[in-house]
């Protein structure tokens, strides 16, 4: 049994590294009522992501389908958790609206889990796909995904057929720490749905993040990356772990920008085609134009072994 997370035990002081000035901007303040007006839900607000102010200045938002009530409880998250309304039907059309308005090149999209569904709400992932294939067709897609716990396999085909440009599944912590950061989930059967996408459609970009500062080893996190190379992922991100709430799991160590530098180092050694190592760093943190460097890496890659 896992000891109780102390809510009592003072906080870390943040560093300066990780400091972030409030959203204030016109264009933030636009997308919020966008997001408003079509009833969307967004990971930036949910998640409490640091990069909120900046990324939505720039017309940038995550959206979050499947509602913004979440079917577990993991330790570092703070999307709510509850039982979730029924599956939206104008959702697909309404994120399609919202990447239209917004004249976006690139849009992620992520959900809660829904393990109230029985497909774990995969056929929303594609109806999203298609709705957004034929408004704004130039939009590039990446989705990431739940885990869609005992039912991946079918998922997964369903989700590849409609064929996003990135698939992204986070694996968000170190095996060891599975069980009081991410009780609900399995590290290996993410792994393997993260391989089974590239089996499917090698053409496909695979990504997939980390959190450090959760009580981590140094080397557990070299074992995550070959881990994540074995499974032929193409894109690690790597941020620092921040606590929304006192409920939530402490912060165990704030990691410097240097550490993260190192990080970053050691994956490129592996051979990952892009690494994004940095205390803010997130997802979907600089999507799009990631997605412009994956293109870029992987056809100096193919001209590399055709040479």
């Amino acid at each position: 049994m896992n000891a109780p997370f102390d809510q009592n035990a003072p906080k870390k002081r943040k560093p300066d590294w990780i400091r972030v000035k409030a959203p204030v901007s016109k264009g933030y303040a636009e997308t919020r009522k966008l997001m408003r007006d079509l009833g969307l839900a967004t990971v930036c607000e949910e998640a409490a992501c640091p990069n909120i102010g900046e990324c939505w200045t720039k017309k940038h938002a995550t959206v979050m389908i499947l509602g913004d009530t979440c079917t577990r409880a993991c330790a570092f998250c703070n999307v709510k958790t509850g039982m979730p309304r029924a599956v939206d039907a104008k959702e697909p059309e309404h994120v399609a609206t919202a990447a239209a308005e917004m004249g976006l090149e690139h849009i992620v999209i992520t959900s809660v889990d829904r393990d109230d569904l029985p497909d774990g709400g995969a056929d929303q992932f594609v109806k999203v796909i298609q709705q957004l294939r034929d408004k704004t067709p130039d939009t590039t897609i990446e989705i990431l995904t739940p885990d869609f716990r005992n039912k991946h396999e079918a998922a997964i085909e369903k989700i590849v057929e409609a064929r996003p440009d990135v698939f992204n599944h986070n694996l968000e912590t170190v095996p060891r720490l599975y069980p009081t950061v991410r009780p609900g989930a399995r590290y290996y059967a993410s792994l393997r749905l993260l391989e089974q996408v590239k089996k499917l459609d090698p053409s496909i970009f695979t990504k997939s993040g980390v959190m450090v500062g959760l009580g981590e080893e140094r080397l557990e996190v070299h074992q995550v990356m070959d881990d994540m190379r074995s499974a032929d992922i193409d894109f690690l991100t790597m941020g620092q772990y921040l606590q929304p709430t006192p409920k939530h799991h402490e912060v165990k160590e704030y990691v410097t920008p240097k550490a993260f530098d190192a990080y970053a180092s050691i994956a490129r050694a592996k051979g990952f085609l892009l690494v994004a190592a940095s205390p803010l760093t997130r997802s979907s943190y600089h999507a799009g134009d990631d997605f412009k460097k994956m293109q870029d890496a992987r056809a100096k890659k193919l001209a590399r072994m055709g040479a």
